[in-house]
């Protein structure tokens, strides 16, 4: 949600439907139709059948909104959506079956479990920069959990959004899965509304908004923001170890949105002695990579455009540019740029870079980045290229972030066996995977006992056996408690 641009002309909807299809969703869920594990495999199946049925057409979208290439969208979007939903689908009977928890000797005999639940009717407000991506993967989480959903697609991606809007109804069950399309007066009554879960990706200065509005039902809210992701180069002795570095690099910078990621790398910290040959290797290496068109995405928009080229035109910054720096703001084009120790006070430096520069500071010793990183505040992502495993271990034990990636950044996010979230000023809250499926249910403990046996020492009048007992309990000592139970006592 940004400024007001209602999707393909979309006229947004009154409040009066808003609020009877948040009903409608409500008595659907209430009819235990979504609580079937059978209606939820089905729906991911039809969901996997939308994405490969009409894949030439998710391409097509890609490239309108944002001009990314087929090869990126299939790589970022389309061929991990399809593996994902595929993981969700061979693990969804394990992941909503209850499990046996231990219970106490002293309760015997009794059994304890843990129900996963659906919370019910969830609202997801998706992100322009993975349009496809950020809308169907929690979709699909939600949809394994249990619920009846309501899908806010962004409006400044508006031909995926109305691809949404067209396809989702004709695969998934329309009485149980919405697709709502609008700008920001749709999703501000929408939060009007009362909803089991939310979660928002975006902006905090949004995010912020949807948890005010949140209060007012007490609403659960999951936030995914943006944050300035680091990424830590070590010296590296090997010119192959180098060369692998830099690719990967490049691939989480100007490779994936543009940069217009919140998991993208923002900046890049290195030694002194190492920046040189590092700026040499991504200047060689950019020029191999993007030799041909299509290599990167477009700006989504000429407000992002004016912002990015709003910090190149500071004096200060236009002075650290050792590469690129090139803007063409009619197809809404910026060169990969390189920046070497822009001033920290900077806009660059002081906010989320969020497309395709890259501002590289330097450091007497790499291990002087922590006492940095430990002064920011928590992104959602931290890179480090190093062989060195005690910088390792000081980075995972001594900073705080969503994610820690050594050699290889990006990536992360297309594990279904560990959780994507942010942590602090970078949001709260984890999915993909199984953590798709709890974010979306609730754990309900669920305890039976039987008449069988029954201790008095559990209920008043008091005294000291009984509450000589009750330690004995609360210890697990169980050989005491027998010998009490007897008549004995120490």
């Amino acid at each position: 949600m940004a400024p007001a641009m209602i999707a393909m002309g979309e006229k947004p909807k009154p409040p009066v439907v808003l609020g009877g299809m948040a009903s409608g969703l409500r008595e659907v869920y209430e009819s235990g139709r979504t609580k079937d594990v059978e209606w939820r495999r089905s729906q991911l199946k039809a969901l996997i059948r939308l994405l490969t049925d009409k894949e030439d057409e998710i391409f097509a979208v890609l490239h309108d909104d944002l001009g990314k290439h087929r090869g990126e969208s299939f790589r970022d979007e389309l061929g991990i959506l399809v593996k994902s939903v595929k993981y969700t689908l061979q693990n969804l009977k394990k992941w909503a079956a209850p499990e046996r928890v231990e219970s106490p000797l002293v309760a015997f005999p009794a059994t304890a479990m843990v129900v996963p639940e659906p919370l019910g009717v969830v609202l997801i407000f998706s992100c322009w920069n993975l349009p496809l991506g950020l809308a169907l993967e929690p979709l699909s989480g939600a949809i394994a959990a249990g619920n009846a959903v309501v899908l806010k697609p962004s409006e400044l991606a508006p031909s995926t959004a109305a691809f949404l809007a067209a396809n989702i109804p004709r695969y998934l069950d329309s009485r149980a899965v919405k697709v709502v399309l609008g700008g920001p007066n749709v999703g501000e009554e929408l939060m009007e509304h009362r909803w089991d879960k939310v979660l928002f990706t975006g902006s905090a200065r949004i995010g912020r908004i949807i948890m005010a509005k949140a209060v007012k039902h007490l609403t659960p809210v999951a936030l995914e923001l943006g944050s300035k992701c680091p990424c830590i180069v070590d010296w590296l002795d090997s010119k192959r170890d180098r060369q692998i570095a830099v690719n990967r690099i490049i691939g989480a910078k100007w490779s994936t949105c543009a940069g217009q990621a919140c998991i993208a790398i923002d900046h890049v910290i290195v030694e002194e002695r190492f920046a040189p040959i590092l700026i040499e290797l991504l200047k060689s290496t950019l020029k191999r990579f993007m030799a041909k068109p299509g290599g990167m995405a477009r700006i989504l928009n000429a407000k992002h455009f004016e912002r990015l080229s709003g910090y190149l035109e500071d004096n200060r910054v236009a002075a650290s540019v050792v590469h690129g720096g090139y803007m063409d703001p009619k197809t809404l084009k910026i060169e990969p740029t390189i920046l070497l120790n822009p001033p920290a006070d900077s806009d660059v430096m002081t906010e989320e870079v969020f497309g395709p520069i890259l501002p590289i500071i330097t450091v007497k010793k790499t291990e002087d980045c922590i006492a940095y990183l430990k002064s920011k505040p928590k992104p959602i992502a931290m890179y480090a290229f190093t062989n060195n495993e005690r910088l390792k271990r000081r980075i995972v034990e001594e900073t705080s972030s969503g994610s820690v990636t050594f050699n290889d950044a990006v990536v992360q996010y297309a594990l279904e066996s560990i959780p994507f979230g942010g942590i602090g000023h970078s949001g709260f809250g984890q999915y993909h995977g199984k953590y798709s499926f709890e974010l979306f249910s609730h754990k309900k403990a669920v305890f039976k006992r039987s008449f069988l046996i029954e201790f008095m020492f559990r209920y008043p009048p008091w005294d000291d056996s009984k509450i000589g007992t009750l330690r004995h309990v609360f210890s697990y000592n169980y050989f005491l408690l027998f010998f009490n139970l007897l008549g004995f006592r120490r």
